[in-house]
């Protein structure tokens, strides 16, 4: 008898989950739309996304063509692996095609950053940030700082083993505040520091507003962190002092963007956040590969030996050695490819719409897919091989699938900025020290590009 009712409760049980896939896959049912599954109520197929990454978008084209329907991160979408549909959505975002980010990202980075505003307030805010990071300001105000951070943070890295990923994680965030805000080591940095890794957490979570969750903490982080950022542009407005740094430039009277306290502090965020990921992940990597690739160290370290030849031991980098560092940008530039940092990039419709032959519904998501682009036999020749000399070939870099710092209106305006921050960081770690991998640490590649139990080294001198 007992046998028999745990029979029934399983069998009532498969029968209520298949009725509630089935009414979910009902619910997002309308002609025209792509095929694909939509998973749970609520959830989706968000745990497979995250879990399976890769794996189950190749296994959702090889279902369903490289155009398909899925439920992810709390929102109905439509994903696209083909380049030519992913160059349009990212090159039209007039035609009614606008960044469709995350909840918990939107809700956590702040109303007023870049990626949540479009038409005249995302004019306004990326002519913002291009003052802030145009080839004059890097040239004269953040490389020599970014030089400055370098020297100290790799000073005294030998001989001990090290966690390269929080090395370089600690290099980018450090490396930000000092270059946005002037904050260096010390009590303002120690409280910032672990409010902003709880908002990374967050921004990459199901916006479910529960104690304990990731949604919750990210929450709150960007509380507190509002806090700090509104507590020192008060005492920087009382002092009335300017200082020379990416905050002063957004008060300054000279400074034609007039943002008030809430734009400033979005964008602060929105900086912080944009190149923190993107440095240390590619700055990590990149020591990676380099470490097994040594033809491609040697010519690096080469490159970097022959710029501090013709200086003195304490010159800093310039502006003329930063452009003359052409392998170490294709070295960057192949390290972003294979590694692939960034997955891929949402758009929202704002009207139906049709897309490739098929119906597009307003308010629908578009994940523009671009990671296997990364490895298309047809772009790259022999995509899965660690080649550097690829990029010295000019045209690569503007060809019209280089999605790697997104595209169209959403370019990255802190691309270069970025490799300016890896280039320098680089130039130190190749003329000071050699170093091999300790061992046994696992590298994961989806949904971001780390090392759970960190990647260890052992660095000496070179």
């Amino acid at each position: 008898m007992a046998l028999a009712m745990v029979i029934l409760a399983l069998f009532l049980l498969l029968c209520f989950c298949s009725a509630l896939l089935r009414w979910n896959e009902v619910r997002y049912s309308k002609k025209g739309l792509p095929p694909g599954t939509m998973g749970w109520p609520v959830f989706g197929e968000t745990t497979e996304f995250l879990k399976q990454g890769p794996n189950f978008m190749k296994s959702q084209r090889a279902r369903y063509g490289s155009i398909f329907k899925s439920h992810i991160l709390g929102c109905p979408t439509i994903v696209s692996m083909d380049p030519e549909v992913n160059r349009y959505v990212l090159m039209n975002e007039s035609k009614g095609l606008v960044p469709g980010y995350p909840q918990s990202m939107l809700d956590i980075l702040g109303k007023c950053n870049i990626a949540a505003v479009h038409g005249g307030a995302h004019k306004l805010m990326r002519g913002a940030l291009l003052a802030i990071v145009s080839p004059i300001m890097i040239k004269d105000r953040l490389l020599p700082k970014i030089d400055d951070f370098m020297r100290s943070h790799l000073r005294n890295w030998d001989p001990q083993i090290i966690d390269i990923q929080e090395k370089t994680k600690e290099m980018a965030l450090r490396s930000s505040l000092k270059q946005i805000a002037g904050i260096e080591t010390g009590p303002l940095s120690e409280s910032f520091i672990p409010e902003f890794f709880k908002l990374v957490l967050g921004t990459l979570s199901l916006p479910i507003d529960l104690p304990g969750t990731n949604y919750r903490r990210g929450i709150q982080a960007r509380k507190n962190i509002i806090k700090l950022l509104q507590q020192l542009i008060n005492e920087r407005r009382d002092s009335k002092i300017q200082k020379d740094d990416m905050l002063g430039y957004f008060m300054s009277e000279e400074n034609k963007y007039k943002l008030n306290d809430e734009e400033i502090i979005d964008q602060i965020i929105t900086l912080l956040y944009s190149g923190y990921e993107t440095v240390s992940t590619t700055s990590m990597m990149a020591v990676k590969f380099l470490h097994d690739h040594p033809k491609v160290l040697q010519q690096l370290r080469e490159e970097h030996l022959a710029i501090r030849e013709k200086k003195n031991p304490e010159d800093p980098i310039d502006w003329d050695d930063l452009k003359a560092m052409k392998f170490t940008r294709a070295v960057i530039n192949e390290t972003s490819r294979l590694a692939t940092i960034v997955n891929g990039v949402l758009r929202k419709t704002t009207k139906d719409m049709e897309l490739n032959g098929f119906l597009i519904p307003k308010g629908w998501r578009i994940y523009v897919y671009t990671r296997e682009i990364n490895y298309d036999p047809f772009l790259y020749s022999e995509p899965f091989t660690f080649n550097p000399w690829r990029w010295l070939d000019k045209n690569l870099e503007s060809h019209n699938y280089f999605f790697i710092f997104g595209g169209g209106t959403r370019h990255c305006p802190g691309k270069e900025l970025g490799i300016a921050e890896i280039s320098t960081f680089l130039h130190y770690f190749v003329t000071k020290y050699r170093w091999e991998e300790v061992g046994g640490d696992k590298l994961l590649k989806f949904p971001r590009v780390e090392a759970p139990s960190g990647f260890h080294i052992r660095v000496s001198s070179y």
